[in-house]
């Protein structure tokens, strides 16, 4: 017996065994229809082998879908990422199905002539054939539209054989790109990585690099390059440029579509569901030959990957934290492994868990010291808040406010950064203190001004802001505490009542389209001051911009984790590297408490090395990342005597284990989020031991109720 080991995109352990017919020429990423109970279900073809003899009748493989079938090597991709993430394979492969769930585009009918000439050449008929001439319209309708008469005269020249009407397939998808089109003019340190970085991609194989260049040196101009030699070199071969927010795929887009005469593939949440069955498709086929997109489209069935980028590398958005959970920088690396290909982590503040393997020298290492052309690093001056606070209900300090009303009188641009949307995070009561919390949620309210809701950031619940406390009723109590990002926009107002003023959150830029009207007015000038979080805070040229002010630059390191120091140097940096980038010199504020922190200090000195040094330091002191490994174990349940009896059911059942530690179990910080009661464990191990081994065997030993699940999150960037 032929045995089909099929995947389905569900959260089952494994593969199930179907029958594979004779008359079925199956192959290894076929999609197939498949039995399961009383229903047929899509699935993916990941293995066959013979078998002599079976110990049950099975089922058989109803049929094979006409829909493209996956690389082997996408296959083993989405086998490989379910046994690291510690998931069913059903979770990667629905995700390398996302492109699918619309229907397949149809042939489209439109009407022409035959050459026929009609048996009665009226002026009506002949208005009709000239409206034909040179135009393709799709419905008789349309084309009496066009000619201005009744559709009957139509109907009567397609009974006569004058007009007929024919099934056209769609013109394809994606122009071809052109290597040659505009080639850049690289300085020499932007060439000299660019040819390391080619000689890598033309020797094939496997090849990670780290290409390390501050802000606003060139990176994306170098790794274009490289591109363009591949594509030059290799006609089907494919790109991959995988980007942390969807605000910064229209800016890529522009500039592949600048160098290279034709736009690339778009893969992200934003895009439409037929335009993203489209670039699926294309993607399978090898039409699309470049694909620009967030980090889904990880998973796409390419049939030749060459190169894979992975723009701002260090930036946490590529953590997954729903749903399917994974780093999607790390799976990258492990799928360019698995194609043979080149992997760039592009990044001016990379993450110390890449640092660690280039300085190892397991990825190749490439560093642009200096900006482009004339621009300069802004310099960096840290205001203690301590000794210049802001006005009484004001946010901005008095040297801050100065550095504005010089920039605005000399026409340039300032951008005030400030990662908390809405106006305020906090919203309690004066008369009785009460905090307003989402509903079976631990998380605050944050006030949204524009809208006048307050809402919830972690679940979206969102309601109308109440006259009253819910909790004592007094009436117009409820304040708003502290500042968020539309608090401030308030407070630029009244200062600079002149200035056009506008906050980039994705509360104000929700979808591609008014983020690239955002990016596109401040680029043009048409905004004095951007307040914004950091959506705006990386990645983006404003020529204009010559000041930055961070608002709260001790957001970050409060009620932190581990990588608390490195996140928050990393978004300052990205922010503060927004000014200056063009022949104007840039300045940024940064407005802190702290100023004797190491972040603080590294920040105004420009010493990225020293601040590294010491955070690898105290990394390797403690056995964390990137010198040992952390695996989260997350119990929620909406029964709390349920959740307790299997948190102590897993720490009883914790194995022995040279190298690892378990921490918990203990109530998360958010303990409870839409209803359910959370728990968590904390494993820690050294890096020679195998963790998803380890945490496997675990859980094994345990079986939760249904009351009760369990989900594992692999190298945690979040804790609560």
């Amino acid at each position: 017996m032929r045995i089909a080991e099929v995947l389905l995109p569900l959260a089952v352990p494994e593969p199930f065994d179907y029958a594979a017919p004779d008359d079925l020429a199956l192959k290894v990423g076929d999609q197939v229809v498949v039995p399961l109970g009383p229903r047929l279900i899509r699935g993916v073809v990941s293995a066959l082998r013979e078998s002599p003899g079976h110990n049950r009748p099975l089922k058989a493989v109803a049929d094979v879908l006409d829909d493209p079938g996956l690389p082997a090597s996408a296959v083993e991709f989405v086998q490989w990422a379910a046994r690291w993430t510690l998931s069913p394979p059903g979770d990667p492969l629905g995700v390398a199905l996302r492109g699918l769930r619309a229907p397949p585009p149809r042939a489209q009918v439109v009407l022409r002539a035959t050459g026929r000439a009609p048996a009665r050449p009226t002026p009506a008929r002949q208005a009709v054939l000239a409206a034909l001439d040179g135009a393709s319209p799709a419905s008789a309708a349309e084309l009496a539209r066009a000619a201005g008469v009744s559709s009957g005269v139509v109907k009567g020249l397609c009974e006569e054989g004058v007009i007929e009407t024919i099934n056209v397939e769609p013109a394809p998808r994606f122009t071809l790109p052109d290597p040659d089109h505009a080639p850049a003019h690289l300085n020499p340190s932007q060439k000299a990585a660019a040819d390391v970085l080619k000689t890598l991609i033309a020797q094939g194989g496997y090849r990670p690099v780290l290409l390390d260049g501050v802000t606003g040196s060139g990176k994306t101009e170098v790794y274009l390059e490289a591109a363009a030699q591949l594509l030059g070199d290799e006609p089907d071969a494919q790109v991959l440029v995988l980007l942390p927010e969807i605000a910064l795929t229209q800016a890529i887009i522009a500039r592949f579509q600048a160098r290279f005469g034709a736009a690339p593939a778009e893969w992200h949440s934003a895009v439409p569901p037929p335009r993203r069955r489209r670039a699926w498709e294309a993607v399978a086929s090898g039409e699309a030959r470049i694909v620009v997109g967030a980090r889904s489209a990880l998973f796409l069935p390419f049939r030749k990957l060459r190169l894979l980028v992975v723009d701002e590398e260090h930036d946490s958005s590529f953590k997954q934290d729903e749903g399917f959970v994974y780093q999607a920088r790390d799976l990258a690396v492990a799928r360019a492994s698995i194609e043979g290909a080149t992997c760039v982590l592009a990044s001016a503040t990379p993450s110390l868990e890449t640092l660690r393997n280039a300085e190892s020298g397991r990825y190749e290492w490439l560093r642009l010291s200096a900006r482009h052309g004339s621009a300069v690093l802004p310099d960096i001056q840290l205001v203690d808040l301590r000794e210049a606070p802001p006005e009484q209900g004001r946010w901005l300090s008095p040297p801050l406010v100065e550095a504005m009303v010089q920039t605005f009188a000399r026409h340039e641009q300032t951008l005030l950064f400030l990662n908390r949307r809405g106006y305020a995070p906090l919203v309690l009561c004066r008369a009785c203190g009460h905090r307003m919390t989402a509903p079976d949620t631990d998380s605050w309210l944050v006030e949204h001004r524009y809208t006048g809701r307050l809402v919830c950031h972690l679940t979206g619940f969102s309601m109308a802001k109440p006259a009253v406390c819910p909790q004592c009723g007094a009436k117009d109590s409820l304040a708003a505490v502290g500042p968020g990002v539309e608090r401030v926009e308030e407070e630029v107002r009244s200062l600079l009542p002149e200035a056009r003023v506008a906050v980039f959150s994705s509360d104000t830029a929700p979808d591609g389209r008014s983020a690239r009207a955002l990016v596109e007015a401040m680029a043009n000038g048409e905004i004095d001051v951007l307040v914004a979080t950091q959506a705006a805070a990386k990645g983006h040229n404003f020529p204009k911009l010559t000041l930055v002010g961070v608002v709260d630059a001790d957001l970050g390191l409060r009620g932190g984790d581990l990588r608390a120091g490195e996140r928050t140097f990393q978004l300052l940096a990205q922010a503060t590297g927004r000014a200056g980038r063009k022949e104007r010199p840039g300045r940024a504020l940064i407005q802190t408490y702290l100023p004797e922190h190491p972040v603080m200090q590294a920040l105004a000195a420009g010493d990225r090395d020293a601040f590294v040094a010491a955070e690898m330091a105290a990394r390797e002191d403690a056995r964390l990342p990137p010198f040992g490994r952390l695996c989260a174990v997350i119990l929620s349940s909406e029964n709390p005597a349920a959740l307790e009896r299997t948190a102590q059911a897993l720490a009883a059942a914790i194995p022995n284990g040279e190298g690892v530690e378990v921490y918990g179990p203990a109530d998360a910080p958010l303990a409870l989020v839409r209803g359910r009661r959370r728990k968590r464990l904390l494993v820690r191990a050294d890096r020679n031991v195998d963790m998803q081994a380890y945490v496997a065997a675990w859980l094994a030993r345990v079986k939760a109720p249904a009351s009760v699940r369990v989900s594992v999150d692999v190298d945690p960037y979040s804790f609560l």
